[in-house]
């Protein structure tokens, strides 16, 4: 199944061609390119995290999902991942005596069995926290992420729109 869904960077002088890599060590699922399942996610993120420039972009892909480790709407998926990562917590937990990080998490993924070697792909959810939503403080909308691990499960990536970034 494919799914369309977006990817957000900062302006630059030249459009992209392909989605880029994220290798941040506190990325939530690890290295790979990252999309947003909602344009609201992909539209915040980028007022919130690609300010370098002044000016953000957001661009649409097509995403091939047979394959990907869905955690969010698969059951048997998030059963699985949650007792990954707990398992590998409770490792590292072990041996340093303390709560673990998401770097240490990931880390350890990267180290010893990372997610590519189980899937394509992750998708993963979490509670937005934004203005956007129509109840007040009642966070009922999913903001949900995925990371390619494979660039070939990525099509038809092009620009969206782009944005100037929110002032703080």
């Amino acid at each position: 199944m494919k799914r369309v869904m977006y990817h957000t960077q900062e302006r630059r002088h030249v459009r992209l061609k392909t989605p880029i890599i994220c290798m941040r060590s506190n990325a939530w699922l690890g290295y790979g390119y990252y999309f947003w399942y909602d344009e609201i996610d992909a539209i915040h993120w980028g007022h919130n995290s690609k300010k370098q420039t002044g000016y953000f972009e957001v661009y649409k892909a097509d995403i091939e999902c047979d394959n990907v480790l869905d955690t969010v709407f698969n059951e048997e998926n998030y059963t699985f991942w949650k007792k990954q990562i707990e398992k590998a917590a409770q490792h590292i937990m072990q041996k340093t005596g303390i709560r673990t990080t998401l770097k240490e998490i990931n880390q350890y993924f990267q180290e010893r069995a990372s997610w590519s070697d189980v899937a394509d792909g992750i998708l993963f959810q979490d509670l937005p926290n934004s203005e956007d939503l129509l109840v007040t403080d009642f966070n009922y909308r999913k903001r949900i992420q995925l990371v390619a691990y494979k660039l070939d499960i990525v099509s038809n990536f092009a620009f969206h729109d782009e944005w100037k970034c929110n002032k703080d």
